[in-house]
């Protein structure tokens, strides 16, 4: 019995094998059709709203000779092409699968000679909501494509799609290709913090020419924090002068200068944030009088964490009830707005301790005669606000201005048609608190966009770290852990849970570098690839034709894309073995891992 039994079942195992086997190939014949449809090796990144390039797919030769046509009467229209030129006719890009394989090269046909680009509007400033909309057009006769936008940066973005479907030594390029793009949302931006750890001119160039072939527009630049104040401001000079890490560690208005126009050649807004009147322990190096608790413990032993002076190492906050304070914040106002051209400025506003406010003595007298420290945060915004607006700039602030649980300002405070809150905390209540308000809004979830969690504290003598049976205690060591994969960037919905008229108030998205942990050794890596995750779900969405979501087609672009920007001089981690590249569908999975 045992014997027939033993026979029958392995016979049966061997019939489930059989089916197994069958199952796993034909499983591994699907992807491999998937990858042949999404990555022919050459690809578009971000992902162009309408793409058209039709089976069989072709291409011809690039002639030696190309060159772009173009109105060469705008000032940073005329650098981005003859940067492109450049580009297109010696990138000679090798992607990392074959093209030969999927693509029919047709070497007989006419090389191309020229791309011509034209433009509606040339008056068009960089400012937000600016149309970067275009047309491109490849025939595949050869001769001449067609590159038609309605601004400037409309241009740059096309040029840069141009450039990826270039490819080879000799140079071939993708024909009988038309594409329409626009990105769906208008702000598209990395913040860098440049306080904690200072990053140099060249550090900030190479991040927003990278910015700009992901087709990010926004550069939004936290300037000074607690812990220094790079920045030489002319009108207050001893600010970073003794408010710096030294003096090889500020950026001159020269500096300034150089990066903003940098940044117009690459269609990159640079948006200057002073942060204020938290974060401003730098500030009392040049004057200690206007900033309370500078200077003191974060965490003074056997305080309540409610009682605290700072969440984390580096105390001060401006005294808002000190005139000299407004003296010196509206100097810096007024040589920011001079120095930035930038529509926008931020300033800041968030994490306003009560314990730093506490321990200076004038404001302890204002609490004691009834006052609030809300009422202190909105006499601040009072009295610099309208000032800022008044330098025809809109205010950005973070939105603990208004959602903070204990300080906190009216409303009225802040007219909404000036006014724009950015998010970080609780992901998408916060932005659905700050819409249904009636406030415009970016949004930087820290649970989804922040690039510097997962990397564990920098407190020197914290026991969590203390452990040998293993612990997932703090959840990968930071507040804000864990680190955040360029899928969970990627598949973030930004607009979730919203009505149609309050996703008019989203402007977009920005991804966050915060730095106690990084500097120029890791800057690549910590923003490289997952940067351009959120570059693809803010330009063209995280979703397919049918409403599905596409990571797992965009994981075979991005490998190539990451693949181009490393040669083109971006160090940026990848993100599988290049085996999986060599192998289609071998390193996706049928079950969850869950």
């Amino acid at each position: 019995m045992f014997s027939a039994f033993n026979t029958f079942n392995a016979s049966a195992l061997q019939i489930l094998i059989i089916l197994s086997l069958l199952l796993a190939s034909a499983a591994q014949i699907s992807f491999s059709s998937s990858q042949s449809n999404s990555n022919s090796g050459v690809n578009v990144w971000p992902k162009p709203r309408n793409f058209s390039w039709p089976q069989p797919q072709q291409a011809n030769l690039l002639s030696p000779n190309f060159t772009i046509t173009f109105p060469d009467h705008h000032k940073y229209l005329s650098s981005s092409v003859k940067r492109y030129l450049q580009l297109i006719l010696s990138e000679h890009h090798l992607p990392l699968v074959n093209p030969s394989s999927f693509i029919h090269i047709n070497t007989s046909a006419p090389p191309l000679l020229t791309l011509s680009v034209t433009v509606a509007d040339l008056s068009a400033p960089l400012h937000h909501g600016v149309d970067e909309s275009y047309t491109l057009t490849i025939p595949i006769a050869g001769g001449a494509a067609d590159l038609a936008a309605q601004t400037a940066w409309g241009a740059m973005r096309g040029l840069e799609t141009f450039s990826q479907l270039v490819w080879g030594d000799p140079s071939l390029v993708a024909v009988g290709v038309y594409v329409w793009d626009s990105p769906l949302f208008g702000h598209r931006g990395v913040l860098l913090d440049t306080s904690r750890n200072f990053y140099g001119v060249q550090d900030i160039l190479r991040t927003i020419e990278a910015m700009s072939a992901n087709k990010l527009n926004v550069f939004h630049w936290h300037i000074t924090d607690s812990h220094s104040f790079p920045l030489m401001v002319p009108s207050e000079p001893e600010l970073a002068s003794k408010g710096s890490y030294g003096s090889n560690m500020q950026y001159s208005p020269a500096d300034v200068t150089k990066i903003v126009e940098f940044g117009l050649e690459h269609g990159v807004r640079v948006l200057p944030e002073i942060d204020s009147p938290g974060h401003t322990g730098s500030w009392a190096a040049a004057y200690p009088d206007i900033v309370t608790c500078a200077n003191m413990f974060w965490w003074p032993d056997g305080v309540d964490w409610a009682d605290r002076l700072a969440s984390e190492p580096g105390t001060g906050h401006l005294n808002p009830l000190n005139p000299k304070t407004y003296q010196v914040l509206k100097n810096i106002i007024r040589d920011v707005a001079t120095l930035f051209p930038e529509p926008f400025y931020h300033g800041g506003a968030d994490e306003i301790i009560p314990g730093c406010w506490k321990a200076d003595p004038t404001i302890q007298s204002f609490l004691s005669e009834g006052g609030t420290l809300s009422q202190l945060l909105e006499h601040f915004v009072n009295s610099t606000f309208p000032y800022i607006v008044s330098l025809n700039r809109t205010v950005v602030y973070w939105e603990d201005v208004l959602l903070d649980d204990n300080i906190k300002v009216q409303s009225t405070a802040l007219p909404q048609e000036h006014t724009i809150l950015q998010t970080w905390n609780n992901g998408h209540n916060n932005t659905k608190r700050i819409v249904s308000s009636g406030y415009r809004v970016i949004v930087s979830s820290s649970e989804f966009y922040y690039l510097d969690c997962g990397h564990g504290d920098f407190l020197g003598n914290d026991s969590i770290y203390d452990q040998q049976t293993g612990s997932e205690a703090k959840d990968g060591g930071s507040w804000c852990g864990p680190f955040k994969t360029w899928q969970t960037i990627y598949n973030y919905d930004i607009t979730y849970g919203l009505t149609e008229e309050e996703v008019k108030l989203v402007l977009g998205g920005e991804v966050a570098l915060w730095s106690e942990q990084a500097d120029p050794t890791v800057l690549d890596v910590r923003i490289w690839p997952r940067a351009s995750a959120v570059a693809e779900s803010l330009w063209s969405g995280n979703r397919d034709e049918k409403g599905m979501k596409r990571y797992a087609e965009a994981t075979d672009r991005l490998n190539e894309w990451r693949s181009r920007i490393v040669a083109r001089g971006v160090g940026a981690e990848p993100i599988q073995p290049l085996w999986c590249v060599r192998n289609p569908g071998m390193c996706n999975t049928f079950n969850s891992l869950l």
